[in-house]
This record gives C-alpha cells, sequence and structure tokens, in this order.
C-alpha cells in the first residue's frame, strides 16, 4: 500500500510506504503531582502571560465580589440586596488594590477603569 505525498526532489507527488501509520507510537505519561488547593491558588497568583500579566486566577477580593454577585442574581429580597452590596465592596476593594499595586500598567488601568465604572454606576443610582 502507497499513499502520495509532494516532494521537492521527484516531482509533485512520490509514493510512500504507509507502514508507518500502523506502528504504535511509544506511550508518554504525564507527570501531574498531586497538588492541594494552596498550591493551586498560589500558582493561579502568577498570571497569564507570566512576562505581562493580564489575566490571573482572582485574587480574594475579586472572589468575594464574584460570590455576591453569584447570591445577588439567584435571590430576591435582602439575600439579594446583601449579595449586591457584597459585590459592589469587594470589587472596589479589587479595583483599588488594583489601581495602586497592579503589577503593570494594563492592570493599573483595569483598576482605574473598574473604580471609574463603579463611582458612575454609583452615582446614577442616588
Amino acid at each position: 500500500m502507497s499513499l502520495l505525498r509532494p516532494s521537492r526532489t521527484q516531482g509533485p507527488r512520490a509514493p510512500v510506504s504507509a507502514a508507518h501509520l500502523f506502528t504504535e507510537a511509544p506511550v508518554r505519561s504525564a507527570k501531574i503531582s498531586p497538588m492541594n488547593v494552596a498550591e493551586l491558588w498560589r500558582r493561579g497568583q502568577i498570571g497569564w502571560p507570566r512576562s505581562f500579566p493580564i489575566a490571573q486566577f482572582p485574587n480574594a477580593p475579586l472572589a468575594i465580589a464574584l460570590a455576591g454577585w453569584g447570591v445577588g442574581a439567584t435571590a430576591a429580597g435582602t439575600p439579594h440586596e446583601a449579595g449586591r452590596a457584597v459585590f459592589i465592596v469587594g470589587l472596589v476593594v479589587w479595583a483599588w488594590q488594583e489601581t495602586v499595586d497592579g503589577v503593570n500598567w494594563f492592570r493599573r488601568l483595569l483598576g482605574a477603569g473598574a473604580l471609574a465604572w463603579m463611582a458612575v454606576n454609583l452615582a446614577r443610582q442616588l
């Protein structure tokens, strides 16, 4: 059995044996060490890409804000209002931390933009 593939030396198509298609490749096992939650959290805080972090696993204020948003989105009445308040406070704390201590200009700008967005939205509600 032969297949055809382009070749520079033998014209546009040259016959090739298909025997390599039916041989098994060596099996490589992944080297994954077990990790606990603290190790996953630490690795997530490094950010991506490492040279200019734009995205990273949520830090504590952002995780709290997201949890408040989830409660506010699924609940009604007092739990809804409490969830919204937790979301707003958590997001403001995260934005302030990014604005003051962001690792690069993009993260500081992102924090300042989030603070401005929160200020405009809160001013509209007053």
